[in-house]
């Protein structure tokens, strides 16, 4: 039984792109890749209908990890003024000796 081959993203990509430039027929692609024409073309289908997406939003990752970013910097200020409170508390306590 004959194994199913899996293809990388980067690799469908890279397929597509040379079937966009149409310097050499799908047919030539299919054969050096070992994939069936008709599953190129699905690719290239799929390729063009998400083309769009890659335009969308483009700072939403960046965004997302700015955010992330201030969340975790708030979080860690607020500790650090817990500490310091409970630090003071604590020298009040045992009356300066750590001074």
């Amino acid at each position: 039984m004959k194994k199913r081959r899996t293809f990388t993203p980067e690799a469908k990509a890279e397929m597509v792109l040379r079937i966009l430039r149409e310097e050499e027929p799908l047919s030539q692609i299919a054969s050096e890749h070992g994939v069936h024409p008709n599953q190129l073309s699905k690719w290239k289908t799929q390729f063009i209908q998400n083309a769009p997406v890659v335009f969308q939003n483009e700072q939403k990752p960046i965004n997302q990890l700015k955010a992330k970013h201030e969340k975790q910097l708030n979080n860690l200020y607020a500790e650090i003024g817990k500490l310091t409170s409970q630090l003071s508390w604590l020298k009040k306590k045992c009356g300066g000796k750590f001074e």
